[in-house]
C-alpha cells in the first residue's frame, strides 16, 4: 500500500548517502514530519517551535562531515534521512558508545517501512564503526517506533524545542538504548 502521495511502498525505497544537493530536500521533508507527525504527541505551539528549528539547520555540514548521514529516496524523491553522530553523546543517563541523532520520514511515507529502512542503514554504519551500545533522544511520537525495533526507555524528560532559537517552548522526549 502506498502512502497518501501516491508514492511507492517500501519495495522502491531506496538509502544512499546525502549529497549537498539534497540540502533543501531534507529541510523539507524535515519540516513536513515536524508539522505532519508532531501533533500526535505535542501541542501546536510546541509543533511550532520545534519546526521553526528547520529554518537554519545546518544540513550541509552534517552531509559534509565524516558521519553517516543518508536519505531514503522513491524514484528520485527523498522521503526520509537519518544520522548518526559516532562517538559517546554529552548529557546522556546510558552509558552509549553513539547516537542516531535523528531520523525523519515526509509523513505521507510514514508507515511503510522508510524509516526502519534508514534505522537499520545508521544501525550498520554503527556496527561497522564497532559500536556496541546505540543511543537516541525520541520525540515522544516516535517512542513506538523506536521500542517496536529492540530501543529501551532510558528516562524522560523536557526539552527546549529548536533551542538555538530561543524559543523558550518545551516539550517532553525519551532517551532510549539499544544493544547489539
Amino acid at each position: 500500500m502506498s502512502g497518501g502521495s501516491g508514492r511507492n511502498s517500501e519495495d522502491g525505497v531506496a538509502v544512499r548517502e546525502a549529497v549537498l544537493e539534497d540540502g533543501e530536500a531534507i529541510r523539507a521533508v524535515h519540516r513536513e514530519s515536524i508539522l505532519g507527525l508532531g501533533p500526535a504527541a505535542y501541542d501546536d505551539e510546541q509543533v511550532a517551535a520545534w519546526a521553526a528549528g528547520c529554518a537554519d539547520a545546518d544540513y550541509a555540514a552534517g552531509i559534509e562531515g565524516e558521519e553517516p548521514f543518508l536519505v531514503a529516496t522513491d524514484g528520485d524523491e527523498i522521503v526520509g534521512f537519518g544520522s548518526l553522530s559516532v562517538g559517546p553523546p554529552e548529557d546522556y543517563a546510558a552509558d552509549v558508545d553513539c547516537e542516531v541523532t535523528g531520523v525523519y520520514v515526509h509523513p505521507a511515507d510514514a508507515g511503510q517501512g522508510v524509516g526502519s529502512r534508514l534505522l537499520a542503514a545508521l544501525e550498520e554504519r554503527a556496527r561497522e564503526a564497532g559500536v556496541s551500545r546505540l543511543g537516541l533522544t525520541a520525540s515522544a511520537n516516535a517512542v513506538g517506533f523506536y521500542e517496536s525495533r529492540g530501543y529501551e526507555r532510558v528516562r524522560a524528560y523536557r526539552h527546549e524545542f529548536s533551542a538555538a532559537r530561543s524559543t523558550g517552548v518545551t516539550g517532553r522526549v525519551v532517551e532510549m538504548k539499544r544493544r547489539f
